[in-house]
């Protein structure tokens, strides 16, 4: 009955968030504040979901005791008094269960308490002010800190106006019940009940699609035709996307050299325009070299000797930084597209192979380490089934949730599959299995949510992209939702489980540490009288829309080219997708043999500048030969 399981649980979500910061961001390049914030807010999200297993493991114990307790109150058992203190205690005279044991992850009262308070609204902080601040404020394009501070305050002050506003129509709304007054707990429990209500009804849309894709993605992963096609597909979008983002950058930076060709070394907006030069690297292959060209992005202005002032190189600066960004992000998709195009490739042609042993076709692939014939199975055989298995699995786990989600305002009998569950590991004691199942599931839940705001087209300007290249722009972004949406989803999963005592209104039941400090899956009172029947009707409708491809065939009618199977549009971007892959495949073999000949030349000419000179006698240089 120690916090060592805690401790280690919180010393292994900072690795973990540290791990992926550092994969995922750049440690370099990235503003050091940009950094710290964006690490505390994975690392307080983190912690919510590893910890609160811990809470429901401990709670589940807690109600074990308090049900001892009642039975023996029941039984009129006497009660005795402390030895130290003098003070009549709630220990029974007789010893509890052999049953009602403490499990090994025990946290004692009040250690959580403080820890959910500590995180609540340090994530709260993050999520509503700070992180939203500096998102604004790494795309200013003013050249003072203060400049970009009120940049940044003015971009927000409409998003933070939106919620000002539903903020006091709630106070107005509360103030105008009989019987009630305004109070500052009562101020703090109407802005984590709007908090509340906000990430809850985010949370539907994110999950109506999630709980369906994710397992469809993972089984569709298991066959390499479809995956293969697939990859086509987005190579073909992806590359109109590409050539866009190149032009726009084209355009401005051909602003730029009008702007650097007005503005003299003398001038005093010099130092300003060299701070807009310092953020164009080299590498990005746009060449502003006033071409003439007609643009095709009206809304960059024209800069002349006369026009250039401060407030036009701020604007320049702005859109500088978001068209590397553009730039940089599509170039980072197309680099990981291309490479998983190239894979799949060569996994159809190793396929037909009776050789069975795994050969690239570099340079696209780095060698894994493991035998070819091992490779070969696993990816030619193993692999697939393997993902179709998980896809299944999922498909089953997404149906319990579904199911759940459905059924769990229904109080008596529980229908909710988790809460069954939970209930059945209670009375048995098995803190182990109570744990794994709240790790597991929302886990699964996380997943799903995050997935589908990575994946959905209108939200395509924020990535994570592994090895370094995602920005600081995403990386907010990405803090930012995690700050936001864990509370209530893990409210959420303690709806399912039928441990939020709001939900389930059952005398006797024990709270959990997470509800006492962040509130229960409440929502304002203006709509909760519905919620129950709505709120399960919307996760279910949006993933039957899902799985029926609504979305998509609705925006494949407006226009929007959508992955559907036969469609005539969608082989055309196939096969033009196709195209591309083989070209970049040809180029990056170039490339690869005009490195392989560059290298033994080098090797031989500084061969031949280390050579001693060679000996005289006949005999001796037939003996070097």
């Amino acid at each position: 009955m120690t916090v060592g399981p805690l401790v280690s649980e919180i010393c292994f979500t900072f690795v973990l968030a540290a791990f992926l910061l550092h994969r995922y961001g750049n440690f370099a390049q990235h503003h050091l504040l940009v950094t710290v914030s964006v690490f505390v807010a994975w690392y307080f999200s983190f912690i919510i979901i590893f910890i609160l297993p811990l809470d429901v493991s401990t709670t589940a114990f807690r109600q074990c005791l308090h049900d001892s307790e009642s039975h023996s109150s029941d039984h009129h058992l006497p009660w005795v008094e402390n030895d130290t203190t003098g003070n009549v205690t709630v220990q029974p005279a007789i010893p509890l269960p052999d049953g009602c044991h403490a499990p090994w992850s025990f946290v004692p009262e009040g250690v959580l308490q403080s820890l959910w308070r500590v995180v609540y609204w340090t994530s709260q902080a993050l999520t509503w002010i700070i992180l939203p601040l500096m998102q604004s404020y790494s795309t200013a394009g003013e050249f003072t800190v203060m400049g970009k501070l009120k940049r940044a305050l003015i971009e927000n002050a409409i998003y933070y106006g939106s919620y000002l506003l539903i903020f006091g129509v709630l106070l107005v709304y509360v103030a105008l019940q009989p019987g009630i007054s305004l109070d500052a707990g009562k101020l703090k429990v109407i802005c984590i009940t709007a908090s509340n209500t906000w990430g809850l009804f985010l949370l539907v849309l994110l999950l109506g699609y999630g709980l369906v894709e994710v397992p469809r993605s993972c089984w569709n992963a298991g066959h390499r035709g479809h995956s293969l096609r697939y990859a086509y597909f987005k190579a073909s979008k992806l590359s109109l996307e590409k050539s866009e983002a190149q032009d726009k950058l084209d355009d401005v930076l051909e602003e730029v050299q009008l702007a650097a060709g007005s503005v003299t070394h003398q001038h005093p907006l010099r130092k300003h325009l060299e701070v807009i030069l310092s953020k164009v690297p080299s590498s990005t292959g746009a060449k502003g070299n006033g071409r003439g060209r007609h643009r095709a992005h009206p809304e960059i202005d024209a800069l002349s000797g006369a026009a250039v002032t401060e407030k036009s190189l701020v604007r320049l600066h702005q859109q500088v930084i978001r068209a590397l960004q553009q730039h940089g992000r599509t170039q980072c998709q197309w680099t990981t597209l291309v490479e998983k195009a190239l894979a799949l490739e060569d996994v159809a042609r190793n396929e037909e192979s009776p050789e069975r042993r795994f050969r690239r076709s570099a340079p696209h692939d780095h060698p894994t380490g493991c035998a070819p014939t091992l490779e070969w199975y696993w990816r030619c055989c193993v692999r697939g089934w393997s993902l179709r298995i998980l896809g299944a699995v999922l498909a089953l786990l997404s149906a319990a949730l579904v199911w759940s989600e459905m059924t769990f305002f229904v109080r008596q009998p529980i229908l909710t599959l988790f809460g069954v569950f939970h209930r059945s590991a209670e009375s048995s004691h098995d803190y182990v299995a109570i744990e794994l199942m709240s790790i597991v599931t929302i886990g699964y839940l996380c997943v799903c949510a995050y997935y589908t705001v990575f994946r959905v087209r209108v939200l395509n300007y924020y990535y994570l992209a592994p090895q370094h290249q995602t920005d600081e722009y995403s990386l907010i972004f990405s803090g930012m939702l995690l700050c936001r949406l864990t509370p209530p989803m893990c409210l959420n999963f303690l709806g399912l489980i039928h441990l939020d005592t709001h939900v389930t209104s059952e005398a006797g039941r024990m709270e959990t540490a997470y509800t006492e400090i962040m509130g229960h899956m409440d929502v304002i009172s203006i709509i909760a009288n519905g919620f129950n029947i709505y709120f399960p009707m919307l996760i279910c409708v949006l993933c039957l829309a899902t799985y029926l491809h609504v979305g998509s065939r609705l925006l494949h009618w407006l226009g929007f080219e959508q992955f559907l199977g036969d469609d005539d549009m969608t082989v055309d971007l196939v096969n033009e997708g196709r195209d591309l892959i083989k070209r970049e495949r040809g180029r990056r073999q170039r490339v690869a043999l005009g490195e392989s000949r560059r290298r033994p030349q080098a090797r031989s000419a500084t061969a031949r500048q280390d050579e001693p000179a060679l000996p005289t006698q006949p005999g001796e240089c037939k003996q070097t030969r």
